[in-house]
C-alpha cells in the first residue's frame, strides 16, 4: 500500500446498494450481475465522452465501514456526464488522499486478496485511517488498482 493523491474524475455506469455480508451470502449479493452487465459486449458503447477504456467501480455512500452497507457503480470514466444513458447514473469521484494496492494476477481473486488486505489495515488501526468517502478500482489489462480513500493527516 503506498499513499497517492487520486485524482477527481466523473465515472457513468450501473449502480446497486449492497454489503460485504450480502455478498457472501449465496442468493444475497447484487455485484455478480452487475459485474456481468458490465461485462457484455458493448455494454458502455453508447456512453459518449469516454476518457479511456478502463472499467471503474465507485464505492460510495458507505454506511459505516467496510461492515456496513455501501452503493457500487460499475461504468466508465467521462469528461461529461450531459447526457446519461437510460438506466445509468453518474458520480462524480472526488480527488482525495488515497491508499493505493495494485492486484495482480488471476481475477476477481487477486482483487478479493487485495481488499481483504486493507480490511486488515483498517481493523487493525493503520495509519491513514480510511475516510470511507468514495473508494475506486480501475480495472485495465494489467489489473486492477484500488484508491482508498484516508482522511487527510494533520498538517
Amino acid at each position: 500500500m503506498i499513499l497517492v493523491d487520486r485524482p477527481e474524475m466523473l465515472v457513468v455506469g450501473h449502480a446497486v446498494r449492497t454489503s460485504n455480508a450480502d455478498e457472501a451470502e449465496p442468493g444475497r449479493g447484487r455485484l455478480r450481475a452487475l459485474w456481468a452487465r458490465a461485462g457484455a459486449p458493448g455494454a458502455f458503447a453508447h456512453v459518449p465522452g469516454r476518457v479511456d477504456e478502463n472499467i471503474y467501480a465507485v464505492l460510495t455512500d458507505y454506511e459505516s465501514d467496510h461492515n456496513g452497507a455501501y452503493t457500487q457503480i460499475v461504468g466508465v470514466a467521462v469528461r461529461s456526464a450531459a447526457a446519461l444513458p437510460e438506466g445509468m447514473v453518474a458520480v462524480r469521484v472526488p480527488g482525495v488522499p488515497s491508499l493505493k494496492l495494485e492486484a495482480r494476477g488471476q481475477m476477481p481473486d487477486a482483487l478479493t486478496e487485495e481488499w481483504q488486505r486493507l480490511w486488515k489495515h483498517t481493523e487493525s488501526g493503520g495509519t491513514p485511517p480510511r475516510a470511507f468517502t468514495t473508494d475506486v478500482e480501475v480495472h485495465h489489462p494489467e489489473g486492477a488498482d484500488i484508491y482508498a480513500a484516508v482522511l487527510s493527516p494533520m498538517r
